[in-house]
């Protein structure tokens, strides 16, 4: 019988996002139940709820009639996810700064910061990338939004970070994270919210940037 406890599904889903940002998987790649299972050391029904739990988050692709892959954004998509994205992720900040409460959370907001600080200065994608996705979970706990909870975490911004990797996007999304903590420990809602939006800014006009430059090359290959 397959093994459906909570710890072996959250073993295959924090290992497939793992994966992702290491980039031992990338968007568009099939992924095998078989093969998922024997590499987890899951049964395929854990393989399957796993699969299910990051096809909510935009990660995986399960459409009808095909095999699931991790879903992989064409230019039109990519720019829907970060205009989506941009509004969303001012919610979030505005929220938190609204709520921020120097004794309950200024602990947590400490530690991540120190995290983002130590994990971008370090060549290792994956452990900025999970300081990222702690750092928007401890702000929506601030921000106490249930909807945006909800929400939040189904933007396909995973996907665009493993699809568009940058060395450069990883400083600029530092320096952004800089000025939203800030903006959030002095409960200025307006700043912080702000601060979101330009952040999905920066981020999209790196990518407009890079769609350029594979647009180029695509045009100049004989």
């Amino acid at each position: 019988m397959d093994d459906l406890s909570a710890g072996t599904v959250q073993r295959v889903y924090q290992g497939l996002l793992a994966d992702l940002d290491h980039g031992r998987m990338v968007p568009g790649q099939r992924l095998v139940e078989t093969e998922l299972a024997t590499r987890f050391g899951a049964g395929r029904n854990a393989v399957r709820e796993a699969m299910q739990r990051l096809a909510a988050r935009g990660v995986v692709d399960l459409s009808r009639n095909r095999s699931p892959a991790i879903r992989r954004l064409d230019e039109a998509e990519t720019m829907e996810v970060l205009t989506v994205a941009q509004a969303m992720t001012a919610l979030v900040l505005g929220a938190a700064a609204t709520h921020f409460d120097h004794a309950g959370h200024g602990g947590a907001l400490d530690d991540i910061q120190a995290q983002l600080e130590a994990a971008a200065g370090e060549d290792e994608i994956a452990d900025f990338g999970r300081a990222r996705r702690q750092f928007y979970r401890i702000l929506l706990d601030i921000g106490g939004n249930r909807e945006l909870k909800r929400l939040f975490p189904a933007i396909g911004m995973h996907i665009i970070y493993a699809q568009y990797p940058s060395r450069r996007l990883r400083g600029i999304r530092m320096t952004d994270y800089r000025e939203m903590i800030d903006a959030v420990r002095r409960n200025d809602a307006d700043r912080a919210a702000a601060a979101g939006s330009q952040h999905v800014d920066h981020v999209r006009t790196v990518i407009v940037e890079q769609l350029a430059r594979q647009g180029l090359n695509a045009s100049s290959t004989p």
